[in-house]
């Protein structure tokens, strides 16, 4: 055995810098490959992940997989249920139905995204800022507060009246609405970890504020802001529906999950359909993204079950 070498297992290793280097990072790569066979275990987040590859897949194909406009009228043949021209049948205007649900899974899931997006990064904008300042933290955070208290669906309906029926007016009313609770996620984290006590060593060797705000703080609370994104994504899907269902959201006739199930609302008896295919996705694809949060938790943070 070499003169200074460290014995593991049935194998040794140099304690030389290159050598334990090399260690550390052999160690890094098999505990990611235990963190990817944990997940792939998880069989709610595999079918998560399957769910929502799917939805992407339909919507971003839909223009190849469709044979139909979405917004084609035919009023001879409406109303008619499913047959191999039209696999979810039509609606009351004669358009096809599957064409509208999946083009309006399109519109669902880039309402979903942005809002998923752009709430993880303002949240995390405020709630870094908040902890850097007393008196912002006291503002922001009774701002975040009240529009908390406030119930996020009819938080979203006033400003939908207020901005008018938009599509990108559906987009910041329902940042407006999930902000606070991801403003309030990320100041949490960042409050933890400015206790920490190599925090602490960085401030004693004269690290600026900024640099141990972006460089060292911001890394790690981004783990949680992840899985919460997840969640937004899920809850805005879920939103946005509603408010097209009630008339405030994506306007007609752009297909909408949401408004293709308040076209089907006075005809659910005799078009069953209208309502069971956009409801059906609606709800698979809310599941999908829960679970994949729930498997992207795991994947990050294996102690938090």
């Amino acid at each position: 055995m070499r003169e200074g070498a460290i014995p593991i297992g049935l194998s040794y290793v140099s304690d030389g810098p290159d050598e334990m280097e090399q260690l550390r990072k052999s160690l890094e790569k098999e505990q990611r490959r235990i963190q990817i066979r944990r997940f792939t275990k998880n069989r709610g987040s595999v079918f998560g992940l399957a769910v929502v590859t799917v939805m992407v897949m339909l919507a971003v194909l839909a223009p190849l997989i469709c044979r139909y406009d979405p917004l084609a009228l035919d009023t001879v043949n409406r109303l008619k249920g499913s047959s191999a021209e039209h696999w979810f049948g039509t609606d009351s205007m004669g358009r096809d139905v599957f064409a509208r649900v999946l083009y309006g899974a399109r519109i669902s899931l880039t309402v979903g995204f942005l809002v998923g997006i752009t709430t993880g990064f303002l949240g995390v904008l405020i709630g870094l800022y908040a902890t850097t300042n007393k008196v912002a933290d006291n503002i922001l955070m009774r701002i975040c507060d009240g529009l908390k208290a406030i119930p996020s669906t009819l938080l979203a309906i006033t400003l939908m009246t207020v901005l008018g029926a938009d599509i990108k007016n559906v987009i910041i009313s329902l940042v407006v609405v999930s902000v606070p609770g991801m403003a309030r996620l990320a100041r949490g984290q960042a409050m933890v970890v400015k206790e920490q006590t190599y925090i602490e060593s960085m401030k004693c060797l004269g690290a600026g504020k900024t640099r141990i705000l972006w460089k060292h703080i911001a890394p790690n609370i981004i783990s949680p802001v992840i899985v919460q994104v997840t969640f937004v994504f899920a809850s805005s899907i879920i939103t946005e529906a509603a408010l097209s269902f009630l008339g405030a959201g994506v306007p007609a006739p752009a297909p909408s999950w949401g408004n293709i199930l308040n076209e089907g609302k006075g005809v659910i008896y005799t078009a069953w359909w209208l309502v069971l295919y956009p409801g059906a996705f609606t709800a698979l694809t809310v599941l999908g993204l829960n679970l994949l949060g729930d498997g992207i938790r795991d994947f990050i943070d294996p102690m938090s079950n």
